[in-house]
């Protein structure tokens, strides 16, 4: 029956528009002679209803008044029904007159008629609007909607034709809505109030409708609700809301990416086009969560080759079948090889000719870097100086490598060997005709080994959720933008430079974990515990992209710093140390290794029991922990 009645929609619309043209004339000719018409009119209200019937069918055609869903009758509906009637009505008025002239024709009629016939063909659509209002009032999950703005009013608006979800409110902190209602859902209070409106409402999940919300205010909302055993879902962004997109269906659930202390920025990609196009790349470290985003983002702009090179064979393999898989055309070379293998680079580097080298090998594990300081300086240190030094004798156009906050003031091996392979770069980038950068960026968001992953596994297991200190503070990324932010580093290279990702603030960990806990649908601290272990070897409470010897400028593309040193270096004095810790590292000397890095890195602190400072809050902005980023 409902397939029938599917199939003949069309016909039965046009049918009840003939209907409603003719009962509209008819009433308005009874309505102007009360009821009694004369024979005359009578005559005319006949000879002349097959033409209003042909002209206002032909005009109501262009206006697309047989199409459309009636269950989303809207004011762009009234508009066309409003257009319609009103010009086929003149074409009438001219016929009746004018083609015809029959001057006795009633002139109120006219008027009488487009007005009766206006209201019932809108009364027919809001009717059909309204039924299914009616219906949607008593269905579906129950739902508290956080926002009372444009986005909260698109989605409620979607929400009356989906019964898988039913308002019960809007929570919004603008005092001036309270109580208002919008499509018939009250404001119920503002975000102070969340306990109280969650209590006697009871909804089934909260959805957040600030599309231009800060993550911090998303960290707030969450926050509040971490009592209430709720699911928490989102909207799209906001050019989403700006295209007017939004629907039920876009619906999510919020992640932790959307409390990030930073919004992601897109940025134009014209000139990293123009610097891979065409030519051949290698990527060290591309089986790791960075190396692999960068053979993603470094395919996706056509080079010449893509070379993948890294020592750990499965993540290889991964990324190969998935760039074989999307860029079936483009040529890619998987070397599976270890940066420190002085003959095996040279011998890739001879074969392969890149034209640009992007260096993400590294050993980044901090406690593992503590109880293994020699690895440290063979990999990030001799390695990076393998691979660059190749970079060297043929003649590659750039080499970037990639770096870490935690070179800055490093009170870990880690950072230490990071801050080296930094000089490294510097150090031949003074004398070289191959473009050495570095740019260095914080942590980024469910990389391997970061403590988002490890958290949703404690969380999946039950808990506890360990941190290691509850003021702990890191920098956090999305993994494809700091890439892309990478690759807007290497176009503006210049021999030698070190460039910096802004990074917003620093988020609290303890306060991501509880988030976490959240999101995931427990309550934290009392179904799942936060608990902390202390911090370790090289851990630092806080985290710095400016190091207490460096300044930061403006580099011309919006979130990129410049570093420059305010300390000369001894060029011939680093290249005598920087053979001693290589030496010292592969004898297995971790004293003599320690001992040369605090000479060569002088704002290197061992840290081996695990203490940690406070920042200096009358540090320059830049210069501080927490800055205003």
């Amino acid at each position: 029956m409902f397939a029938t009645l599917v199939r003949l929609r069309r016909p039965l619309v046009v049918s009840l528009h003939l209907f409603l043209i003719v009962a509209a004339n008819y009433i308005a000719f009874w309505l102007r002679f009360d009821g009694n018409i004369p024979n005359l009119q009578w005559a005319n209200f006949v000879s002349m209803l097959g033409w209003l019937v042909v002209i206002r069918m032909a005009t109501f055609l262009p206006f697309k008044l047989f199409e459309g869903l009636w269950r989303y009758t809207g004011l762009w509906d009234l508009r066309n029904i409003l257009a319609a009637v009103w010009v086929s009505s003149m074409v009438f008025v001219a016929t009746v007159r004018l083609g015809f002239g029959i001057h006795t024709y009633p002139r109120s009629v006219y008027v009488v008629d487009a007005l009766v016939l206006v209201a019932s063909m809108s009364a027919v659509r809001l009717i059909r609007r309204f039924s299914r209002d009616l219906r949607w009032t008593s269905r579906g999950h129950r739902v508290l909607i956080v926002g009372a703005g444009d986005a909260g009013e698109m989605i409620v608006r979607d929400m009356m034709g989906n019964t898988q979800y039913q308002p019960v409110g809007f929570v919004d902190d603008d005092p001036m809505k309270k109580g208002r209602r919008i499509h018939g859902i009250r404001v119920l209070g503002s975000r102070a109030n969340i306990d109280a409106i969650i209590t006697a409402h009871q909804p089934d999940e909260v959805i957040l409708a600030m599309p231009t919300a800060g993550p911090a205010v998303l960290r707030q909302v969450v926050r509040s609700l971490e009592h209430h055993k709720l699911p928490i879902k989102t909207l799209p962004d906001l050019s989403d809301l700006l295209k007017g997109t939004v629907t039920v269906n876009q619906i999510r659930t919020l992640s932790a990416e959307d409390l990030l202390s930073r919004s992601p920025v897109a940025l134009p990609t014209e000139r990293v086009h123009a610097l891979i196009s065409g030519k051949r790349v290698l990527v060290t470290g591309a089986g790791g969560s960075i190396g692999s985003e960068l053979c993603r983002q470094v395919a996706s702009f056509g080079p010449a080759t893509l070379v993948m090179l890294d020592q750990y064979e499965n993540g290889l393999f991964a990324v190969d079948a998935e760039l074989r898989r999307r860029y079936p055309t483009l040529p890619i070379e998987v070397v599976v090889a270890n940066i420190t293998d002085a003959e095996r680079i040279d011998g890739v580097m001879k074969r392969t000719a890149p034209e640009i080298i992007f260096h993400a090998a590294a050993h980044k594990h901090v406690p593992l870097m503590e109880a293994n300081r020699c690895e440290a300086v063979k990999n990030n240190v001799y390695g990076t100086r393998t691979v660059a030094e190749a970079a060297d004798r043929h003649k590659v156009e750039r080499f970037v490598l990639i770096s870490t906050d935690k070179a800055v003031n490093p009170m870990s091996v880690m950072g230490a060997t990071k801050r080296v392979a930094e000089r490294v770069v510097q150090h031949l980038g003074a004398r070289s005709s191959t473009c050495f950068v570095a740019v260095r960026f914080g942590n980024v968001l469910n990389s391997n080994g970061s403590v988002v992953p490890m958290f949703m596994e404690q969380i999946r297991g039950g808990g506890p959720v360990t941190v290691t200190h509850p003021d702990i503070r890191r920098f956090f990324m999305l993994i494809p933008e700091a890439v892309q932010l990478v690759l807007h580093a290497a176009t503006l290279a210049t021999g030698g430079a070190i460039y910096m990702l802004e990074m917003g603030e620093q988020v609290n960990i303890a306060d991501m974990a509880r988030n976490l806990i959240r999101l995931s649908g427990f309550i934290p601290d009392e179904e799942i515990h936060v608990v902390f272990t202390g911090l370790r070897p090289g851990e630092k409470l806080f985290e710095e992209l400016v190091g207490s010897d460096e300044t930061a400028e403006p580099a011309g593309v919006e979130k990129l710093q410049r570093i420059v040193s305010t300390v000369p270096i001894d060029e011939s004095t680093f290249e005598l140390e920087l053979r001693q810790l290589e030496a010292a590292a592969f004898r297995a000397d971790d004293a003599t290794v320690t001992a040369i890095l605090q000479r060569v890195v002088p704002t290197f602190t061992p840290m081996t029991t695990g203490a940690a400072t406070k920042p200096d809050e009358s540090d320059p902005p830049l210069r501080r922990a927490i800055g205003d980023r």
